[in-house]
């Protein structure tokens, strides 16, 4: 982390877990527990059902709430999915873009650009998702694979909107595996992230660009990975139900950085 130039951000990611009446439950768990300090922002990443009942329990609160996805278009014929307007009047901040759990059902890169510049447009900070399968770290191009995501991901993003994404490095053989990232291996790929943002927006907007590091960050291994320079918080999958487990990884934000 480097509080200095960008902010530290530690934020749930629920996936297809519990019910509004189990929401309301756990935030009222949570915000018993929360750390008085603030010295990083919070969301909760939420299932669109679970929504209003997370922002009415967190009303009071510094944590924000987020959604797992968006449509990219403004409204129309698309049963079943949401809108930035509708995220937004819900009481939404943030909104996860491209998990590779997403990306499995069929999103492509193309999906993942138009949801971020829609997300973008409507005052929505979207959390933008990368990272390589196992084959293709075994096969030496994680790097390569990455930098072709970002830039997809990033393409026609004005300049001056680009400090508003959050980017989240998500190794795909370490979400829900149990399998982490060594802090050496996050850091360096969340290097390699900086660095493309770097060539695409210059030296200032990369040095002020959140990355998260999500592949099983849990209460065990945060404090290491978080402890990495360019590793600015985490994207929580597991860990982020447990109310415990997850304040526990917010007080290991608390710690001396560069």
């Amino acid at each position: 982390m480097n509080r200095k130039y960008r902010k530290t951000l530690i934020a749930g990611n629920w996936k297809m877990n519990k019910t509004p009446s189990e929401t309301k439950a756990f935030m009222t768990e949570l915000k018993g527990i929360l750390p008085k300090g603030r010295w990083c922002d919070i969301a909760l990443c939420v299932p669109s059902v679970c929504i209003p009942a997370a922002v009415r329990a967190l009303r009071d609160t510094r944590i924000a709430v987020g959604a797992e996805n968006v449509n990219a278009n403004a409204s129309g014929a698309y049963t079943g999915e949401l809108s930035t307007a509708m995220l937004l009047d819900a009481g939404c901040k943030y909104v996860i873009i491209g998990h590779s759990e997403r990306r499995a059902m069929g999103e492509t890169d193309a999906d993942v650009n138009a949801k971020t510049l829609a997300a973008l447009q409507a005052g929505l900070v979207p959390i933008v998702c990368c990272g390589e399968s196992l084959e293709q770290r075994e096969s030496g191009i994680t790097e390569e694979w990455i930098t072709m995501q970002i830039k997809l991901a990033l393409a026609n993003i004005p300049e001056e909107k680009i400090r508003k994404v959050v980017i989240a490095y998500e190794p795909i053989w370490a979400i829900g595996t149990g399998r982490t990232a060594t802090p050496e291996q996050a850091e360096e790929v969340c290097q390699h992230i900086r660095s493309v943002v770097r060539k695409l927006f210059g030296s200032k907007n990369a040095r002020a660009t959140t990355i998260l590091y999500g592949g099983s960050m849990n209460e065990k291994n945060a404090y290491e990975l978080l402890a990495q320079p360019d590793i600015d918080g985490g994207l929580i999958g597991g860990a982020s139900l447990v109310p415990e487990k997850f304040v526990k990884i917010i007080e290991d934000a608390n710690q001396p950085t560069a």
